[in-house]
């Protein structure tokens, strides 16, 4: 397909070349009997010769016309099918400028110009000798001079054609200042097309990157204020439900509505109880802002494997009172990344004391320790009752909670999972989460040292 359309392209051009240089064989014939043409005319014809200059003629015409055709068969074809034409070779940086834009269009116009007030010359001297316009013709110039009047009528032309020439590159002038119009009225998606290899194009190119630019810090902007605004909610509700009942138990002790010591008591260790609970979320909520505010880090040289098995130990006496056990597997004496331990601790009493509350009922907690594609991966697998997959996605997500009647005082603040998250993100690592009938998997990469 690709061969038949190349051939029948090569054909089309060659009887274009033919053609033309047959009719401008005629039009030479007819100009060589014409002074001023006549002199120089001969003299090429005596020392170059008619037939070298019309075999460079046609080999121009053809070239020209192959690649003007070549061109439009690829634009016409669908995108599919313009991949099996080789792609066409970029055209040298010096003549990827406006210098070179305007000297093209410059030396258009002068071209065009010029055959435009030879082929008037011809046109006059055909009226002169064939028609009646003769002495009108004969006038003019022995009373003004065909000097003054090619003159004037070659700069006419010029700027004509210049105009005309230059028109595409003004027109993309018009459309980059109506792109910045959209851009200024707010609309940061509009999009300049990139059709010129100049530096127009290189401005159009700069400009629609500034708009994604300053898009994504408007959406960023955006999302951040609803973060903002997200999480002054998020707040309220939590500390509002323990401050009412704390000043509920301490309104009836004010107005000395209990019965004995004994509630008196009752109603103190309650208020206290939530007051304790209030004090975590607020601790809780203070070291999630710290972390988000890009706290600064004390990275030291850490062995991940040894790490483990410290944090496992730690966890002992939690572990046999929920009647479990923790097992460690690892195939590695030491795994070194570059980390703060006191943060990266603090992720992982997150990830262990979850996996102990909710999953008790498999007995056992595994983490799986491993260097894999020049990270460190760490999986701490609980054998309890899957996460539902609706709530997977959100499991990190700050106040979230996966059962919804859950209160703080029975699930947590919700913030553990969102602290453990940004320590883990704040050391270039990733953590992810999968959850099935048979296990639970937390899943920490960290970049090796």
């Amino acid at each position: 397909m690709i061969k038949r359309n190349r051939l029948k392209m090569a054909a089309a051009s060659l009887a274009i070349a033919l053609a033309l240089t047959w009719l401008a064989r005629l039009l030479l014939a007819f100009m060589i009997k014409i002074p001023p043409y006549d002199k120089p005319l001969k003299w090429i014809v005596e020392h170059i010769g008619s037939s070298p200059i019309m075999l460079a003629s046609v080999i121009l015409i053809f070239g020209l016309c192959y690649k003007k055709l070549f061109k439009q068969n690829l634009a016409w074809l669908p995108s599919g099918h313009r991949e099996s034409y080789p792609p066409s070779q970029p055209s040298h940086p010096l003549f990827r400028t406006i210098r070179w834009t305007f000297m093209a269009a410059f030396l258009k116009s002068l071209g065009l110009m010029l055959c435009s007030v030879i082929a008037g010359h011809l046109f006059a001297f055909v009226l002169i000798q064939y028609t009646p316009y003769d002495r009108t013709l004969i006038w003019i110039v022995n009373h003004i001079g065909s000097t003054p009047v090619i003159a004037l009528f070659g700069c006419l032309l010029f700027l004509g054609f210049f105009f005309w020439t230059s028109r595409n590159m003004i027109l993309y002038l018009k459309e980059i200042r109506y792109g910045l119009q959209q851009m200024a009225s707010g609309k940061l998606d509009h999009e300049i097309p990139v059709k010129a290899a100049d530096e127009l194009g290189e401005i159009a190119s700069s400009i629609n990157e500034l708009g994604k630019q300053f898009n994504h810090l408007l959406q960023e902007e955006r999302n951040t204020e609803k973060s903002k605004n997200d999480l002054i909610t998020g707040v309220s509700h939590d500390l509002r439900t323990p401050l009412t009942s704390i000043l509920g138990f301490l309104e009836l002790i004010e107005q000395d509505r209990y019965q004995d010591e004994v509630e008196l008591r009752y109603f103190v260790n309650i208020a206290y109880e939530k007051s304790k609970n209030l004090k975590g979320l607020i601790d809780d909520l203070f070291e999630y802002t710290k972390l988000n505010n890009d706290m600064p880090l004390t990275l030291a040289k850490l062995d991940i494997v040894g790490f483990v098995r410290q944090l496992a130990e730690e966890f002992v006496p939690s572990l046999e009172k929920a009647g479990m056990s923790c097992r460690i597997h690892t195939d590695e004496p030491a795994i070194w990344i570059s980390a703060d331990g006191e943060l990266l601790a603090r992720a992982y009493d997150n990830l262990i004391a979850n996996a102990i509350q909710y999953g008790h009922a498999g007995k056992f907690i595994d983490i799986q320790v491993e260097r894999l594609h020049e990270e460190a991966v760490i999986r701490i697998i609980n054998f309890g009752d899957p996460i539902p997959a609706k709530d997977v996605p959100y499991i990190f997500d700050r106040f979230y909670r996966v059962d919804r009647s859950r209160t703080a005082e029975s699930g947590g603040t919700g913030l553990g999972l969102a602290i453990t998250k940004s320590i883990v993100e704040s050391h270039s690592g990733k953590i992810s989460v999968s959850s099935s009938a048979k296990e639970t998997v937390f899943e920490t990469c960290f970049p090796l040292l």
